[in-house]
Parts: structure tokens; C-alpha cells; sequence
């Protein structure tokens, strides 16, 4: 492991006394060894996601978060980590937003923050009274641009980058990885900031279709993805489905993902539910209204919907069967093929029974959740 120096003033303000607990994150020497010891055969990587999640998501890891919120991300696999009570996760995600409900299931401590929530829906409330209540403990403050150029570097094989992003921000303050620094290249005053390359320790992404072996394709934006599969140590592929390896060598447009980065692949229809996977199917609005109007109010009230809607059911079947089963899945993929203009959209009704009342319903089973 190398020597860190780290931004002192970040530190005082975050009021980290032990750095040890930051140097995983840009300790590229270990995330060499890591991935030069990672076995590359040509194997069958294939097992089930509570195999992928009990061998490869490790307590204390630097996790992230894939996809963009509830875009493609895997939360069903979210799920079965908590399920697994995992302990002491660092998050570090360009968006952050699915770690919040793991520090109420006690399983994330730690947060290298960008943006929490979920865009049209709120801020992340419950995020901020965990923060409050010294559940979670924020190790650095970014924004989506930095944090993406940390992973990249790290794709790239580059000891970091030099940027103009955070120049007049307070983020600068409240990030120990990131410094202010005179220009190389220039002899007059012009200061950059130094963002390292960072390692993660695990990533799962949720993709349309993979082989065996890992060699991933999915559509849409990638965000931090394809950056991402590179810069982690061990990363678990989850698919909506597993085709042949002829398939993905022929209908080659969005393999983004090579197999030398996969550890474990896993079948995972539905893997993204209660968000949306483009093509697939559409976003749970008012599952996603609950959480944020019910479940937020409180830790009482989050732990109950955790008791319903992560430990009360043990895969993501059981979870579309609350959802409205059938009947979810084919207005769900109705909505999302005509809001791509995949399917014929006159006469398809954006319009949904919103959740307004903040309260648990007495017969959830009347709920719509499309």
C-alpha cells in the first residue's frame, strides 16, 4: 500500500481523524494486484444472485451504485444484500440514492456522497435524519462530473486527473481526495483540481442480456458503468436475461461490458423492479411515492416498509406480485415501449392513481402500482 496524503481541511471539517479508513478507496497498488490475480478463463460464471451476493459483497466494502437511481440500477440485488444483513458498506456512487434504506437496514455506515433521491419524487429525507442521528458518516462530498472522472481515471489506468470542475465550491472543503493545484503545463497562475482514480471494492450492474462468461450488452446511457466494471475489484453482472455467446458476438451494438471484468453472472429477470429497465419495463411511480411520502417520515415507518416489501418476500417474484403480478408486468411493459415509441402509443394513459395520503393503506392488495 502506498503513502495518502489527503486534504486536511476536509479533514478537519468532516472531523476524520483516522485516515486509514479513506486509503482503500485510491490505493491502486491493491487494486492492481486484485485484478491482475482475477481469474480470466473462459468459464462458465453463472450462479444464483444470493451465491453472487454471499461470495463477493464482503463486510466493510466500498460498494456502488449502478444504472442512474431507479434507471437500470439492480435494486432486487439492494434487496438480497440486506436480506444477507451486511454490514459497515461504504457507498460511492454517481447517483448515491440506493444506499439510504441500507443504513436503516443496518447495513451501510459510510458515504462518499454525490446526489441522494429520486429526481421527480424528492430528496432523500430519510438520508438526512440517519445523517443526523450519526447512523451514516459522510467520507467525501462530490459532484457527479468528479466522480465520474475518478472512476475513469481509474479505467485508464491514470494515477487521477486534473480538472476545472469544483474550482469555487465548497465541495473542495468537504472531500479529502480532491486538491487545489497550480497547472503544470501553464507558468502563470491557473489552478486545477487533482481528482485521484478510485477503486471500488464491489459494483453490481444490471444489463439486458449476458453470456455465460460475463461479456455484458444493455441500451440507454451508460453513466458511470462501463468506467465502473473496470475500476472495481469484483464485479457481479446481473441480466434480464442469459443469451448464447453467438448472440452477443453478432448483435455486438451496446456490449459495453467485457467478461476479464466479471466475477459472477446472474439471470435476473425483473432485477431492476421497482425501477425501470428501458425496453423492459416502466418505473413503479407510486411504489416509489410510498417510500418517499410514507416511508420517510420515520424509522418506524421505514422499517415497516422494509418488513413488507424487502424482508417479506425472499426474490423478485414475490416483490411483482405485490406489485400487481401479471397485470404489473404487462402495463409496465406497455408504458415503457410507448414512452420509447416502440409500440403503437395512442390511447396508451400516462395518467396514475397517485399516493398522496403519507399513510399505510389498510388493504395494500387495493394498492395500483402501475
Amino acid at each position: 500500500m502506498g503513502k495518502f496524503s489527503f486534504n486536511e481541511e476536509a479533514l478537519k471539517n468532516l472531523k476524520i481523524t483516522d485516515t486509514s479508513i479513506l486509503e482503500r478507496l485510491v490505493d491502486f497498488e491493491d487494486a492492481r494486484r486484485f485484478h491482475l490475480n482475477k481469474d480470466r478463463s473462459r468459464k462458465d460464471k453463472r450462479m444464483s444472485l444470493k451465491e453472487a451476493v454471499a461470495e463477493y459483497v464482503h463486510d466493510g466494502d466500498i460498494m456502488t451504485d449502478g444504472g442512474f437511481c431507479y434507471v437500470r440500477t439492480s435494486i432486487q440485488s439492494y434487496f438480497e444484500v440486506i436480506r444477507q444483513q451486511k454490514k459497515n458498506l461504504q457507498f460511492c456512487s454517481s447517483p448515491n440514492t440506493n444506499h439510504s434504506y441500507m443504513i436503516n437496514a443496518g447495513c451501510c455506515r459510510y458515504s462518499h456522497n454525490s446526489y441522494l433521491g429520486a429526481e421527480m419524487r424528492g430528496i432523500d429525507r430519510n438520508y438526512a435524519r440517519q445523517l443526523k442521528a450519526g447512523k451514516v458518516t459522510i467520507l467525501s462530498e462530490w459532484s457527479h462530473g468528479t466522480m465520474a472522472q475518478g472512476f475513469k481515471a481509474a479505467q485508464l489506468g491514470l494515477p487521477g486527473v486534473f480538472s476545472k470542475q469544483l474550482l469555487g465550491s465548497d465541495m473542495l472543503k468537504y472531500n479529502p481526495y480532491v486538491k487545489v493545484m497550480q497547472n503544470p503545463i501553464r507558468s502563470d497562475s491557473d489552478p486545477v483540481v487533482f481528482i485521484p482514480a478510485i477503486y471500488p471494492d464491489v459494483s453490481i450492474i444490471h444489463v439486458h442480456a449476458a453470456d455465460k462468461k460475463g461479456n455484458a450488452r444493455f441500451f440507454g446511457p451508460a453513466i458511470n458503468d462501463i468506467a465502473m466494471a473496470a475500476a472495481t475489484r469484483k464485479l457481479i453482472i446481473t441480466a434480464e436475461e442469459i443469451v448464447p455467446e453467438s448472440d452477443i458476438r453478432y448483435n455486438n451494438k451496446g456490449v459495453y461490458i467485457p467478461a476479464m471484468y466479471v466475477d459472477a453472472v446472474v439471470e435476473l429477470p425483473f432485477g431492476a423492479v421497482p425501477g425501470q429497465m428501458p425496453g423492459c419495463y416502466y418505473w413503479s411511480r407510486q411504489w416509489w411515492e410510498m417510500a418517499f411520502r410514507y416511508a420517510m417520515k420515520s424509522d418506524e415507518n421505514f422499517q415497516h416498509f422494509l418488513e413488507y416489501w424487502v424482508y417479506g418476500v425472499k426474490d423478485q417474484y414475490e416483490f411483482i406480485e405485490k406489485l400487481g403480478g401479471a397485470k404489473w408486468i404487462a402495463e409496465s411493459r406497455r408504458l415503457t415501449k410507448a414512452e420509447e415509441y416502440d409500440n403503437e402509443d395512442i390511447g396508451v394513459d400516462f395518467d396514475y392513481e397517485e399516493y398522496t395520503s403519507g399513510e399505510w393503506p389498510e388493504d395494500m392488495s387495493k394498492m395500483r402500482f402501475y
